[in-house]
C-alpha cells in the first residue's frame, strides 16, 4: 500500500532532538586541526572615501597571525555577478576597494589563534574615511547628487520600465491611486553565517552553510580560476536559510585564499549583530499602484511602478523586480496590466532573496489595490476578488505580463477559507463592536495568491538512486536541506518506487564530491523538481533491475512485476517464487544497481490559496493583536501533510512578521538602527495565534508528481492578509491605509491624523 500522502514522521527529527545537528561552527573535520579564525573589521561609515586603514597595531596584537587589507588582493578579480544582466561596474569586491557603501562592509580581515584575540585586535583598527553623504530613499538615488559608482554615471542598477499608457484607465468609473512600502527585513535564520576553508592536495576545500552548494563551488572556481575538479564543496546541517543564503558571500570567498597564503586551514563564524548589517536583506520596494474599473466592482486596468531598493552592490534582490512583474497582476482576470521598475543602489546592505523573492511584493500590491478599489465602490473585499477571479476554465491561463499560469481553482480556495473563517459571523461581530463603540475593534483581511514555484523559467535537478548488495538504498541529490525535510521526502519516493523500507533509504546531498551537480534548495523547487529527479532515477532502477532479475528467474522481464510491498520482483501470477532487492543487486556486482537524471520541468508551477486574517486593534494605543490565521494553501499533489504543515505554519509566521512587526531601519546618516534582536522585533510564538490550516490539492500537470512548491505559499498569502485586517479595523475611522510594519507606533500615528490631534 502507498505511503504517499500520510503524515510519515521526518527522520531527521530524532537526531535533531536528541544529539543535535552539526553546523560548519560544530565541525571537528580532521582536515580543520588547527584552523586559524577570521575576524573581519568593518565599515562604521555608510558612504564615505578611503584614505588610510592603520593595521598597525592590530599586527601587534598578541595571538594575531595576519591582517589583511583590499591593497593585499589587488591581483584577485571582483565577486561574479549575480545576475547577467546586472552592471558589471557594479560588481562587489571582497573588501572595500577607495570607498565604504554601507556599514558593515568588511575593510579589513584578521587572522588570529582564536576568535576572541581577533574581536580584540579589531577594535586597534582605525580607518580614516571621509564622509560622503548617504544615498538612502528613491528620490536620494534618481536624483543623482551623489553617486555610489561615479563611473556608472547614475545609481541605477537595473531598469524594467515598459512604459505607462493611461488610455485603458480612461473608461474606467472609478479610478484609485496609491503609494505602498514593502518594508526591507532580516532573514535572522538560527544559524548564522560561517564557513571554513582548507587545501588538500592541491584541492580547495570549503564547508559552508549555505542553500546551494554547486552554486557556491561555480563562485569559487570563477575567483580563484580553478578547475571544476579542484573545488570540493561542502555543506553540514545548516540551521536556516530562507533566500539569504543562496549565494557566497566574500567573507567565505577569502578564506580559500587566506588559508594558502598562511598554509593551514581558517575558520570563521560571525556574530548575531554582524549577521543583521552583513548578510543580505530582502524585500525593499517602494510601490505605486493605479487601478480603476466600473462600480459594480469589476477591474479594468491595473498599473504597478516599483523603486526596488538593491542595497549598496547590486545582487539577486536587484533582479527580483522581475519577479514582481512576473506575478503581477496575481490571480485577476484584469484586461489592461502595466508594470514598470527601476532598481536602485543606496547605502546599505545589499538585497537578495528572501522567502517568497519577488512574489510576495507582487501579491501585497495587487491585494492592497484591490481593497481600496472595494473600498471606492462601497462593496464587500471578497465579493470584488470573486468578481474578478480567474476562471477555474480558462486555464492554461496567460497573463497580460506573458505568464502562464498551470491550473487553479482560485475561487474555491477563496470559498473554503471564508467557509473555514466563518465569514458572515465575523462582519456581525465587526458592525456590532463598532455599534458599541469601545476601544477595541476587530478587521477581517483577505488575500487571494497565486506564485510561482521553481521558476521563473522551467527548472531541472540532479537525481541518483543506488540499491546496493546489502538491500538498502542510497539516494544522491543536488536539492539541499535546510529545514525541508529531504531525507523523509526523498526516502518516501525511493519507498514508493522500490519498496525499500524508508529506514534503510540513506539521502545525501550538500557534497560536491557526492553528488555530481546540482541546483540548490530556492523557489520552492526542491519536491517538484528534486524530488521528480529521484521517482525518474528509482524508475530506472527498476528498469535494470527487471532485466536482472529475469535473468534469475529465468523469465521473460515483461512478466515481472515489483510488489511494493515487499521490495521483490516475481512472476505476474506467482508471487512465492521472487528475488529480493538485495539477491538482484548481488547479482549486478559489488557496486550494486544505479541510476541517474537530470529531471527537466516543461514549466514552473503556480500554487495558490487564500487567507483571512482577524486582528483586534486597540483604537487608544495602536496595539494590533492577531487573533485568528486561516489559510487555504493548494500546492497540488502533497507527498507528505506533515511536512507541508510545517512549512505552511513557517511561512505564515514570517509573512505575519513583515506585516506588523519587523523592519529594518537606518537613520539619516545610513546607521542601522536595528542592527540587533533587541531592536529588530524578529517574531516569537509567543505573538502567534494557532493557525487553522484548510486542505485543498490541485496537481500540476508538469511534473509526474503532480506538485507544486509549498515552501513560500504562507509567506505570500499572509502579509496582505494581516495588514488589510488592520486597515479594515480602522477603516470606520476613514483610515484607508497603514503602511507595513502595522506597528502601534504607525497605527496611531494613523488615529492621531484622523482625529486632528
Amino acid at each position: 500500500m502507498s505511503i504517499l500522502g500520510n503524515r510519515v514522521l521526518r527522520t531527521e527529527d530524532p537526531r535533531f532532538l536528541t544529539a543535535g545537528g552539526t553546523y560548519t561552527a560544530d565541525l571537528r573535520d580532521p582536515i580543520l586541526d588547527g584552523a586559524l579564525h577570521v575576524t573581519f573589521v568593518r565599515s562604521m561609515v555608510a558612504h564615505g572615501t578611503i584614505t588610510d586603514i592603520d593595521l598597525a597595531e592590530a599586527r601587534r596584537s598578541p595571538g594575531v597571525v595576519a591582517v589583511y587589507s583590499a591593497d593585499d588582493l589587488a591581483d584577485m578579480p571582483l565577486l561574479p555577478l549575480a545576475v547577467p544582466l546586472l552592471n558589471p561596474l557594479h560588481a562587489r569586491p571582497v573588501l572595500a576597494v577607495d570607498k565604504v557603501r554601507f556599514v558593515g562592509e568588511p575593510v579589513a580581515v584578521i587572522v588570529s589563534e582564536t576568535p576572541e584575540a581577533g574581536a580584540d585586535a579589531a577594535e586597534s583598527v582605525w580607518a580614516d574615511i571621509e564622509f560622503l553623504p548617504a544615498v538612502l530613499t528613491p528620490e536620494q538615488a534618481l536624483d543623482g547628487d551623489t553617486l555610489l559608482f561615479d563611473e556608472v554615471g547614475d545609481n541605477v542598477s537595473l531598469d524594467l520600465s515598459f512604459g505607462e499608457d493611461d488610455a485603458p484607465f480612461d473608461d474606467c468609473e472609478v479610478v484609485v491611486d496609491g503609494t505602498f512600502l514593502n518594508q526591507r527585513v532580516a532573514g535572522c535564520p538560527l544559524e548564522v553565517r560561517s564557513a571554513a576553508a582548507t587545501w588538500v592536495d592541491g584541492r580547495l576545500v570549503h564547508f559552508c552553510s549555505t542553500q546551494a552548494p554547486h552554486g557556491v563551488k561555480t563562485t569559487l572556481q570563477e575567483w580563484y580560476g580553478l578547475d571544476e575538479a579542484l573545488v570540493r564543496v561542502k555543506t553540514p546541517d545548516v540551521g536556516g536559510g530562507f533566500g539569504p543564503k543562496i549565494g557566497a558571500y566574500p567573507e567565505e570567498v577569502i578564506l580559500g585564499w587566506i588559508s594558502k597564503q598562511l598554509g593551514r586551514p581558517v575558520r570563521w563564524v560571525e556574530t548575531r549583530s554582524e549577521n543583521m548589517v552583513g548578510m543580505g536583506h530582502g524585500r525593499g520596494q517602494w510601490q505605486t499602484v493605479k487601478i480603476g474599473g466600473d462600480r459594480d466592482g469589476r477591474v479594468k486596468a491595473y498599473r504597478l511602478n516599483v523603486v526596488q531598493d538593491s542595497g549598496a552592490y547590486p545582487a539577486l534582490g536587484a533582479f527580483l523586480t522581475f519577479m514582481t512583474r512576473t506575478m503581477a497582476s496575481g490571480v485577476y482576470d484584469i484586461p489592461a496590466v502595466q508594470f514598470n521598475a527601476k532598481s536602485i543602489v543606496t547605502n546599505t546592505t545589499p538585497t537578495v532573496a528572501y522567502r517568497g523573492a519577488g512574489r510576495p511584493e507582487a501579491t501585497a500590491a495587487i491585494e492592497r489595490a484591490m481593497d481600496l478599489f472595494a473600498a471606492e465602490v462601497g462593496k464587500d473585499p471578497a465579493d470584488v476578488r470573486r468578481l474578478n477571479l480567474i476562471s477555474s476554465d480558462a486555464f492554461p491561463f496567460t497573463t497580460p505580463t506573458d505568464t502562464v499560469y498551470d491550473v487553479g481553482d482560485y475561487e474555491r480556495s477563496l470559498d473554503l477559507a471564508l467557509e473555514a473563517a466563518g465569514y458572515a459571523e465575523l462582519r456581525a461581530e465587526q458592525a456590532a463592536r463598532r455599534a458599541e463603540g469601545g476601544p477595541i475593534q476587530i478587521g477581517i483581511g483577505v488575500s487571494v495568491y497565486v506564485e510561482v514555484t521553481a521558476g521563473p523559467q522551467a527548472g531541472q535537478e540532479y537525481g541518483r538512486v543506488v540499491v546496493h548488495p546489502d538491500g538498502t538504498a542510497t539516494a544522491y541529490t543536488g536539492s539541499s536541506s535546510h529545514g525541508q525535510g529531504h531525507d523523509t521526502s526523498f526516502a518516501m519516493l525511493v519507498n514508493e518506487a522500490l519498496g525499500i523500507p524508508i529506514d534503510d533509504v540513506v539521502v545525501l546531498h550538500g557534497d560536491t564530491d557526492e553528488v555530481a551537480r546540482g541546483v540548490g534548495t530556492f523557489g520552492s523547487r526542491s519536491l517538484q523538481l528534486g524530488g521528480s529527479a529521484i521517482h525518474e532515477a528509482s524508475g530506472l532502477v527498476v528498469d535494470k533491475a527487471r532485466q536482472i532479475a529475469a535473468d534469475l528467474l529465468e523469465a521473460d522481464p515483461a512478466d515481472l512485476e515489483l510488489d511494493p510491498s515487499t521490495g521483490t520482483f516475481h512472476v505476474a501470477g506467482t508471487p512465492a517464487v521472487s528475488r529480493s532487492w538485495a539477491e538482484i543487486a548481488t547479482a549486478a556486482g559489488p557496486d550494486g544497481i544505479e541510476a541517474e537524471t537530470d529531471f527537466a520541468a516543461t514549466s514552473p508551477t503556480f500554487p495558490f490559496g487564500a487567507h483571512v486574517a482577524v486582528v483586534e486593534v486597540d483604537t487608544e494605543t495602536g496595539m494590533v493583536r492577531l487573533v485568528r490565521m486561516v489559510t487555504c494553501d493548494d500546492a497540488g499533489t502533497v507527498l507528505n501533510p506533515l511536512i507541508v504543515e510545517g512549512q505552511r505554519h513557517g511561512g505564515i509566521a514570517q509573512g505575519v512578521a513583515q506585516a506588523i512587526y519587523e523592519h529594518v531601519q537606518y537613520d539619516e546618516d545610513g546607521n542601522p538602527v536595528t542592527a540587533n534582536l533587541a531592536d529588530y522585533t524578529m517574531i516569537s510564538a509567543t505573538e502567534l495565534p494557532s493557525f487553522e490550516l484548510v486542505t485543498m490539492e490541485t496537481p500540476t500537470p508538469h511534473n509526474p508528481l503532480g506538485a507544486k512548491g509549498i515552501g513560500e505559499s504562507g509567506t505570500i498569502g499572509s502579509t496582505p492578509a494581516v495588514q488589510s485586517a488592520v486597515c479594515d479595523a480602522l477603516s470606520e475611522l476613514g483610515i484607508r491605509h497603514v503602511d507595513m510594519p502595522c506597528t502601534p507606533e504607525r497605527v496611531w500615528d494613523a488615529i492621531r491624523a484622523v482625529d486632528g490631534r
